[in-house]
């Protein structure tokens, strides 16, 4: 590893912590801040949007690495172009209001860029065979980047908990370049993302001096997004290794979706009753699920994930492997059930 390869996470590292700094003396001025309520997870008023740091940081570093042989410039233009829209529609709507029908729109556009600049969804592999699935591959890969940047946003509902799921999923997608055999261990883009949720995560740790918002859980949704479909370009099975490592987050917000659906309630109303949140609110402590996601992302998803890279497992089925538990484990938390029903669970069988 080239010396410029270790200096430029630890720039974007140092970059995103002083920025994530001046963003929360520019939401205190502002008064642009998260005042709690009923359905609220933290107990005090707080300076929200400092995820936008993390883009800031991260872009340029991307150009930087592209200018080092270290990451193809077809994605740079799909980390950048992509990645800033997204960043810039989230930020717009943590200062302000954006209608989500906007919000919406902007995803789908950059998840389109993305898949235009990086040629597209790669041959998926299964089994034994590998399939080109043309046009339904490239809208299915729309659909996932756009999922991947709204399940990001409605998982960053506790302290720390987005920006540790970036850093462990981004880690863990380099270190699979290093265990399974690829075309080209595009490992710089994974480094990069995750230097930049460390040095958000300084400010965002529990108790957080600053919340994310829109502008960092999209931002960090898409580029988890783009680097999956980037690392399955090098090599098919990463990209079923990839969809493993993001499993928490994944399961968690389909659940709560599913489950919500299912109780005709309104999708786009603000709750609490994600997994996540019926944990927290009884641990009573944010630094204790934080906490398990990075223990659950390094010790069950990323050694399945290393089997499927290295040809050891079939991906479908170590997603299968790999989900079974979690939503297991997600409806058992009560994900998707309203708080006074979710309780009964945890005063029987949790304890923190």
């Amino acid at each position: 590893m080239s010396r410029l390869a270790i200096a430029i996470p630890i720039a974007v590292f140092i970059g995103s912590w002083w920025l994530t700094g001046r963003l929360r003396d520019y939401a205190l001025a502002r008064h642009v801040v998260d005042v709690p309520n009923g359905r609220s997870s933290h107990s005090v008023a707080t300076p929200r949007g400092g995820g936008l740091a993390i883009a800031l940081a991260a872009l340029p570093a991307f150009v930087l690495a592209a200018l080092a042989g270290m990451l193809p410039w077809p994605h740079l233009w799909a980390f950048a172009g992509g990645g800033a829209l997204v960043a810039a529609i989230g930020f717009l709507d943590d200062v302000a209001s954006v209608s989500p029908s906007r919000r919406l729109s902007a995803h789908f556009a950059a998840a389109a860029w993305v898949l235009w600049c990086i040629g597209g969804l790669p041959p998926v592999r299964l089994f034994d065979g590998s399939f080109d699935l043309g046009w339904v591959g490239i809208a299915l890969a729309v659909l996932y980047l756009v999922w991947l940047v709204n399940l990001t946003n409605f998982m960053d509902g506790i302290d720390g908990i987005a920006a540790i799921e970036s850093i462990t999923v981004s880690l863990a997608g380099a270190v699979l370049y290093t265990l399974a055999p690829v075309a080209a261990p595009h490992w710089a883009g994974p480094l990069i993302l995750a230097a930049a949720a460390l040095g958000f995560l300084v400010w965002n740790w529990p108790p957080a001096r600053i919340f994310m918002g829109d502008a960092g859980s999209g931002f960090l949704g898409l580029m988890l997004g783009a680097l999956s479909l980037q690392a399955a370009w090098s090599a098919p099975p990463l990209l079923w290794s990839w969809v493993i490592l993001v499993g928490v987050f994944a399961v968690d917000a389909t659940v709560t979706l599913a489950r919500r659906a299912i109780r005709r309630e309104r999708i786009s109303a603000a709750h609490r009753t994600h997994a996540y949140q019926h944990a927290a609110q009884y641990c009573g402590a944010h630094r204790t699920v934080t906490l398990a996601v990075a223990a659950i992302n390094l010790f069950w998803l990323l050694p399945l994930a290393t089997l499927v890279a290295r040809g050891s497992l079939d991906g479908l089925l170590g997603v299968l492997i790999a989900y079974t538990p979690l939503v297991a484990v997600a409806a058992w938390l009560g994900a998707g059930v309203p708080r006074p029903v979710a309780d009964q669970v945890f005063a029987t069988h949790v304890q923190c």
